[in-house]
């Protein structure tokens, strides 16, 4: 049986310094993911996103897809979303709307798909860098 001598050397000091690199390594390690999460996710709905039936093609609304980082000081997230001043047809363009003429607009769901993949790909992330350090 091994006794070991915590008063020769300061046990919890050195335990507490592992931890704070583990901890800091941990935050590291996640703030890549979201942001990573986030990036591949904006390229998604830009490219998947609809464009306009007439034949106009400027590509404005899939140009417009960004995303912020939010960072607080115990949580990482990121916030996907449309530039104006397209983001007011997200909606419109998600749920389908009323025409002029009379009836409706098929539905093109595009925001619902991208958010699903980062849902996905957020926690898969996550847990694969966690798993490298």
């Amino acid at each position: 049986m091994a006794v070991i001598n915590a008063n020769r050397f300061n046990f919890a000091e050195v335990v507490k310094k592992y931890l704070l690199t583990y901890n800091q390594e941990c935050v590291g390690a996640m703030t890549s993911a979201v942001t990573q999460t986030a990036r591949e996710t904006a390229k998604m709905l830009r490219e998947t996103s609809p464009v306009n039936p007439k034949g106009k093609k400027s590509g404005a609304y899939a140009k417009g897809w960004t995303y912020q980082l939010d960072k607080g000081r115990l949580t990482q997230g990121a916030v996907v979303y449309g530039k104006a001043p397209t983001y007011r047809l997200a909606h419109l363009l998600e749920h389908g709307h009323a025409l002029r003429q009379g009836g409706r607009a098929n539905p093109h769901e595009h925001i619902k798909q991208a958010n699903q993949y980062a849902q996905d790909r957020a926690v898969d992330l996550v847990i694969e860098k966690m798993e490298a350090l």
